[in-house]
């Protein structure tokens, strides 16, 4: 089944237009990054999904066309977008962002539950949990942020650069948690990423964007076979 289906997907910033017709689909628990340089379209693509920037063409939900919907009725639908630049909320405490993740939910019980399972995920925000997010490191803030976003209980996971500016063993670890959700929650993801190694551990196929548009779309198998895709992603 597909979760998520992208058709000639456009996007502007003003009049500036960025997107000139992006096409993606996600299945149902599956994994799909975006790759490409940057000004590529890889956020903007995602801020389309989530409804925080202006788009066109067809974004199809779960059956339901949802461009043009704001970004609190994009998250009603069960879709969580974790930023680049993390987001979290630092005067709160890391116990307090993951329960502000969880502000649709009545079900306290289960609340906690999902508390308790995000701290064994990442097990350093255990030791945490009192501490403002300001106080943190950026590998805890990505975890942080993370976890915050699976409080909501998502369908649809967009991940955006959540490798981006850790320590090569921290963004490790960090992918090898959402590795993890992934397998364990049966949630959805979008993945851009720079740092291609990290997400073709995680996601099962990708698409290469070049100035708002696919260029290469494949598995990730095929993928890592292209000479270009190895020069130009992956250090080959």
């Amino acid at each position: 089944m597909t979760l998520l289906e992208l058709t000639d997907v456009t996007a502007f910033y003003g009049p500036v237009q960025v997107l000139e017709g992006i096409s993606l689909s996600v299945p149902d628990g599956g994994a799909v990054g975006i790759l490409g340089a940057n000004g590529a379209g890889k956020t903007t693509t995602l801020r389309a999904i989530s409804g925080t920037v202006r788009a066109g063409g067809s974004i199809v939900f779960d059956g339901k066309d949802i461009r043009g919907s704001r970004p609190d009725q994009a998250a009603a639908l069960g879709i969580a977008h974790v930023p680049e630049g993390r987001g979290t909320l630092g005067e709160l405490t890391v116990r307090e962002n993951l329960r502000v993740g969880a502000y649709l939910r009545k079900d306290r019980k289960a609340i906690q539950t999902d508390i308790d399972y995000c701290l064994d995920l990442f097990p350093q925000l255990q030791d945490r949990i009192r501490s403002n997010s300001s106080a943190l490191s950026g590998g805890e803030q990505q975890m942080l942020a993370i976890a915050r976003a699976y409080m909501a209980r998502p369908r649809l996971l967009l991940l955006d650069e959540a490798s981006l500016g850790l320590a090569p063993s921290t963004a490790k670890d960090v992918y090898q948690a959402i590795k993890r959700l992934r397998v364990e929650s049966g949630i959805a993801m979008v993945v851009v990423e720079q740092n291609a190694n990290l997400a073709f551990t995680l996601v099962d196929s990708a698409t290469v964007l070049e100035t708002g548009r696919n260029v290469i779309t494949g598995s990730s198998a095929e993928l890592k076979g292209m000479d270009e895709i190895r020069r130009a992603y992956l250090g080959g």
